[in-house]
C-alpha cells in the first residue's frame, strides 16, 4: 500500500476549513512547517482514518473535534495492487465511511464494508504490521509500555519474523544434555554464586583467603626488608656529607667570604650618600632654571597675542554697529506686513460671511427639490409595503406544503392499485340494454352502465325496472386485509389537512399559489428599488431635506463673485504673511550676530586685561623683558656647576644592592652549612636505632619463607579459576545451542538492521531479546549496554532503523506499507539526523517513506518530495 494524498476538513486547528497535502510519491517525502502548522494534526487524522470505527468516538477520535464542535472529514487517496481508491471516514454528525475507485469513479464499499476494506489493509489494526512502521511525536516504541500493547506488538513480530523465516530448526539437547547441564550448575553452586564470585564458606573463598593474606604478609615483609636496605644506604650517604660539612677549610672559607661582603658593603653606603646630596642640590637648581624659563617665555607670548587681540577687538565693535542697523530695519519692515496682513485678514472674513449665507441658500433649494423626490419615492416604498403585506396573507392562505402534491399522486396511484388487485379474480356481469329498450337496471342501488364489465364480491343485488330483483350469490369473497380502506382514509385525512376535497383542487390551489408569490416578488422587487436601504431611511431622508429646506433660498450676490474675492484676500493675507514671516527671520539673525557680537567684544577685553597684567604697562615692558632674560641666564650657570661636581661620583659609582645581596648570600650560606650539620647528625642517630631494631628480628629469613607459601596458594587460586571458567564456559556452550533454534528467528531482522545501523554508528552490534523480539543490548567498543540506559536521540535512531528493517521484511513478504516518522528525530544531533538521512533514501528505494518535522532548517538537508499544505473543501 502507498499513499498517494491526504487531506482533512474541520479536524481540530482547522475548524470550518479544510487542508489538503497532494502529490504524495515513492521513496521519502517530507512534509517540514513551524509547529501549530499542523503535521502532528495530519497524522492523527491519518491514523484515526487507518485504525479508529467511523461509528464510534474514542478518546483519539474525540481529540480530533475542534472546541467549536463539527463533524471531522479525513479523506486519503491510497495505491495497491488492485488500483487506486480514495479512503474517506466523517465522524459524528453525519456518521459515514465509503471507499471509491479512482479508475471508474465507483463507490465500491460504505459503512461497515469500507472499514473490513481498510482493515483488509492494515492487517490486524494498531496491532498489525502498519502498526510497526508508525512512529509518533516522542515515542520510540522500545520504551516502557503497557502489557496489552507489549502482547500486541510481540505477536506481530513473532507472526512476521514467522512468515519471513519458514519452518525453524529443532534444536534440543535431549535428557543427556539437561543432565550435563544441572551437573554443571550443581559444581559452579558449589564454588561460586550466580554472578561467579566465590561462594562464602566454600573451597575456593577459603584459598582466596589464604592467598589474600599471605599476599598481604608478604607485602609487609618486603617492605621491612627493603627499608632496611634503604637505612644501611642512607647512612652511608649521610657520614659522606657530613664529613664534607665539618672539613675545617671549608668552614674558614665560609667565614672569610662574610668579612669581605661587610667592608665591601660600608664603602658603597658612604658614596652613595655624597651621591644623593649633589643630586638634591641638582634638583633644586633645574627647578629654579625652569621657573625662569617659563616666565621668560610666558611673557613673549602675552606680548605676541596682545597684538592680535587689538585688532580682533576693533573688528568686532564694527560687527556690532552693523547688526544694530539691521535688526532696526527689519522691525520697520514686521510692522508694515503685520498691518497689511490684517487688513487683507479682515476682508476675508467679511466675504468668508457672504459665502457662507449663499452656500446655506443653495443647500436649502437642493433639499426643498430632494424633499418633493423622497415623498414620491415614500408613497410608491408605502403602496409597495401594502401589496408584500395583502400578498403575504393571501399566498399563506393558498400556500400548500412542498411535497403534498406529489402525496396525492402516490396515494391515488397506490388506491388505484389496491382496487385494481382486489378485483382481480373476481366474478364480473356486463349488460349491453337493447336499443328500444325503455327500461335500465341499477346494482346496488347504483345505476348499472350498459356494456360495461363490473365486478362484485358476495352478493349482488340487481333491479330490473319492470320486471324484479335478482340476486347473483358468489363463493369468491374480496381480500380485507384494510391496505385500500387505510389508503383512502390517509388520502382523505391529508385532502382535509389541505383544505381541498380532490387532487385536481389541490392542483389548482399550488397554481394560485405559485402565482401569488410571483406577484410577491415583483412587489418586493418595486418596494426595493425605491426604498433599497428600508422605508425607516425614506422617513429619516424626508425628515432631514425638510429641516434643511427651511432656511430662505433668494440669493443677493453672485457666490462665483464671492469665492473670486475670498480666493484674492486669502492669496494677499498669504504674500504678507510671508512678508512678515521674511522680517521677523531677518531680525532674529540680526538680534542673534548682535549677541554674538557683544559677546566677543566682552571676551576680548577680559582678555587684554589678562595680558596687560602679564606684560605691565608699555613703558616698562623692555625693562621687565631684560630682568627675565637675566634671571634665566643665572639660573642655567647654577645648575652647570652642580653638574659638574656630581659627574665625577656618578661615573665611579657603586652597587649598594649587589653588595647587600652578596653579604646576605654569604651570611646564607654559613647558616645552611650549620643547620644541615645539626639535621645530619639527628638522622644519622635515627638511622643507627632503626638498623639495630630490624637486624636483631631476622626480617629477611621471615620474607623469604613467607614467599614461598605465597606460591603455593597462587597456585591454588589459579586451579579453582580455572576450574570456575570451565564449568562456565561449558554451561553456556550448552546454553547457547539450546536458544539456537530461537536466534534463527531474529537472523533476518539483523540481517536487514545490520547495514542500517552500519551508516550511523561505527563498531556497534546489537542484541535482540528473545522474549520481546525487542533491542535489548548495544555493544559498543567492547562494552555492553542496556537500551533503556541510551540517550533519548540514540533510542530515536534505533527505533527508525528497526522499522525499516521491519518494513523491508514486510515487503519481501508481499504486504508492503508506508513507513510515517512524526517528528521522530528531535534529540538528535545535525551529524546523527544527515546519517539518518541517508539511511531513509537507502531504503526509501523500493519503500515508501513520509516524513513531518517542524525543524525545517534542518530537514531541508534531508532531500526527497517536498510536500506542501493547500486549503481544501470537501465536495
Amino acid at each position: 500500500m502507498k499513499l498517494n494524498a491526504l487531506r482533512l476538513h474541520n479536524v481540530k486547528r482547522f475548524a470550518g476549513r479544510g487542508i489538503s497535502v497532494e502529490g504524495i510519491a515513492d521513496g521519502v517525502n517530507v512534509l517540514s512547517a513551524a509547529n501549530e502548522h499542523g503535521k502532528s494534526t495530519c497524522f492523527e487524522a491519518l491514523h484515526a482514518l487507518f485504525f479508529q470505527p467511523h461509528g464510534g468516538t474514542p478518546k483519539s477520535v474525540q481529540m480530533l473535534r475542534p472546541y467549536s464542535g463539527g463533524n471531522p472529514i479525513v479523506e486519503a487517496d491510497i495505491t495497491i495492487e488492485a488500483g487506486r481508491y480514495r479512503l474517506t471516514k466523517q465522524f459524528y454528525g453525519g456518521r459515514r465511511a465509503s471507499v471509491t475507485d479512482l479508475g471508474s469513479g465507483r463507490l465500491v464499499a460504505q459503512a461497515d464494508e469500507a472499514e473490513a476494506f481498510i482493515g483488509d489493509l492494515i492487517s490486524g489494526g494498531t496491532a498489525g504490521p502498519a502498526g510497526l512502521l508508525w512512529v509518533r511525536q516522542g515515542v520510540t516504541g522500545i520504551e516502557n509500555r503497557s502489557k496489552s500493547e507489549e502482547e500486541n506488538d510481540k505477536r506481530v513480530r513473532e507472526s512476521l519474523l514467522s512468515s519471513v523465516q519458514g519452518e525453524v530448526e529443532a534444536l534440543t539437547g535431549g535428557r543427556r544434555m539437561s543432565a550435563v547441564l544441572e551437573a554443571c550448575e550443581e559444581e559452579l553452586n558449589r564454588l561460586v554464586t550466580a554472578t561467579l564470585r566465590p561462594k562464602a564458606g566454600g573451597r575456593f573463598a577459603a584459598a582466596l583467603d589464604d592467598r589474600d593474606r599471605l599476599q598481604a604478609e608478604e607485602a609487609r615483609l618486603a617492605k621491612e626488608v627493603e627499608m632496611l636496605h634503604g637505612a644501611l644506604d642512607r647512612r652511608r650517604s649521610v657520614q659522606a656529607r657530613l664529613s664534607e660539612l665539618e672539613n675545617p677549610d671549608e668552614e674558614a672559607g665560609r667565614k672569610t667570604a662574610i668579612a669581605n661582603a661587610e667592608s665591601v658593603l660600608v664603602a658603597a653606603k658612604l658614596h652613595d650618600r655624597e651621591l644623593k646630596a649633589l643630586d638634591a642640590e641638582a634638583a633644586l637648581a633645574a627647578s629654579r632654571r625652569d621657573e625662569a624659563q617659563q616666565a621668560f617665555d610666558r611673557f613673549h607670548a602675552a606680548l605676541n597675542r596682545s597684538d592680535e587681540l587689538a585688532r580682533r577687538f576693533a573688528v568686532t565693535e564694527k560687527e556690532l554697529a552693523h547688526a544694530a542697523e539691521r535688526r532696526a530695519a527689519s522691525l520697520v519692515e514686521s510692522e508694515a506686513a503685520t498691518a497689511e496682513v490684517q487688513a487683507a485678514e479682515e476682508e476675508e472674513r467679511v466675504n468668508r460671511e457672504l459665502l457662507a449665507r449663499l452656500e446655506a441658500a443653495l443647500r436649502s433649494r437642493h433639499a426643498a427639490e430632494r424633499l418633493a423626490e423622497v415623498r414620491l419615492h415614500l408613497e410608491q416604498a408605502e403602496a409597495a409595503r401594502r401589496q408584500i403585506e395583502d400578498g403575504e396573507a393571501a399566498h399563506a392562505l393558498l400556500a400548500i406544503p412542498a411535497d403534498a402534491i406529489e402525496r396525492l399522486e402516490a396515494l391515488d396511484l397506490k388506491i388505484v392499485g389496491l382496487r385494481a388487485a382486489a378485483e382481480v379474480g373476481l366474478p364480473r356481469l356486463r349488460i349491453d340494454y337493447l336499443k328500444e329498450a325503455s327500461g335500465s337496471v341499477s346494482m346496488d342501488r347504483q345505476p348499472l352502465p350498459g356494456g360495461e364489465d363490473k365486478s362484485f364480491a358476495g352478493v349482488a343485488r340487481l333491479d330490473i325496472a319492470g320486471v324484479g330483483t335478482l340476486t347473483i350469490h358468489s363463493s369468491r369473497q374480496a381480500e380485507q386485509d384494510g391496505a385500500l380502506e387505510s389508503a383512502e382514509a390517509t388520502r382523505q385525512t391529508l385532502l382535509a389537512r389541505l383544505g381541498v376535497d380532490s387532487l385536481r383542487a389541490a392542483r389548482q390551489r399550488d397554481i394560485a399559489a405559485r402565482n401569488k408569490q410571483e406577484e410577491l416578488v415583483r412587489a418586493r422587487q418595486r418596494f426595493a428599488d425605491v426604498a433599497p436601504n428600508g422605508i425607516d431611511q425614506l422617513h429619516l431622508d424626508a425628515a432631514r431635506f425638510a429641516e434643511l429646506s427651511q432656511d430662505p433660498v433668494e440669493l443677493d450676490a453672485d457666490p462665483e463673485e464671492v469665492r473670486a474675492r475670498l480666493a484674492d484676500a486669502t492669496q494677499r493675507i498669504e504674500l504678507a504673511r510671508n512678508r512678515a514671516r521674511e522680517a521677523s527671520v531677518m531680525g532674529t539673525e540680526a538680534g542673534e550676530a548682535i549677541f554674538r557680537a557683544q559677546t566677543e567684544h566682552a571676551k576680548l577685553g577680559h582678555d587684554l586685561e589678562a595680558i596687560a597684567a602679564i606684560i605691565g604697562p608699555e613703558a616698562g615692558r623692555p625693562e621687565l623683558q631684560r630682568d627675565l632674560a637675566a634671571r634665566l641666564s643665572s639660573a642655567k650657570e647654577q645648575l652647570d656647576a652642580v653638574e659638574l661636581r656630581a659627574g665625577p661620583l656618578r661615573r665611579a659609582g657603586r652597587d649598594l644592592a649587589g653588595a647587600e645581596a652578596a653579604l646576605a648570600r654569604a651570611r646564607s650560606v654559613a647558616d645552611a652549612a650549620a643547620r644541615e650539620i645539626a639535621r645530619l647528625r639527628e638522622e644519622l642517630a635515627d638511622l643507627g636505632g632503626q638498623i639495630r631494631t630490624r637486624s636483631d628480628s631476622a626480617v629477611e629469613e621471615n620474607w623469604l619463607e613467607t614467599r614461598g607459601l605465597l606460591d603455593a596458594a597462587r597456585e591454588q587460586v589459579k586451579r579453582f579459576e580455572t576450574e570456575v571458567a570451565v564449568l562456565d564456559r561449558l554451561r553456556k556452550a550448552l546454553t547457547a545451542t539450546r536458544a539456537a533454534a530461537r536466534d534463527l528467528y531474529l537472523k533476518p531482522v539483523m540481517n536487514e538492521l545490520a547495514p542500517l545501523v552500519g551508516l550511523l554508528f561505527d563498531d556497534i552490534s546489537i542484541t535482540f531479546d528473545g522474549d520481546t523480539l525487542l533491542p535489548q543490548i548495544v555493544r559498543r567498543n567492547g562494552l555492553d549496554e542496556d537500551v533503556d540506559r541510551l540517550s533519548g536521540g540514540m533510542r530515536e535512531q534505533l527505533s527508525v532503523l528497526t522499522r525499516l528493517a521491519f518494513a523491508r521484511l514486510l515487503a519481501r513478504d508481499g504486504r508492503p506499507a508506508p513507513v510515517i516518522l512524526d517528528d521522530a528525530l528531535v534529540y538528535s544531533d545535525d551529524d546523527r539526523i544527515e546519517r539518518m538521512f541517508d539511511a531513509l533514501h537507502r531504503q526509501s528505494r523500493d519503500q515508501q517513506i513520509l516524513v513531518f518535522s517542524c525543524r525545517q532548517r534542518a530537514f531541508a538537508k534531508l532531500g526527497g518530495n517536498v510536500l506542501t499544505m493547500q486549503p481544501w473543501q470537501p465536495d
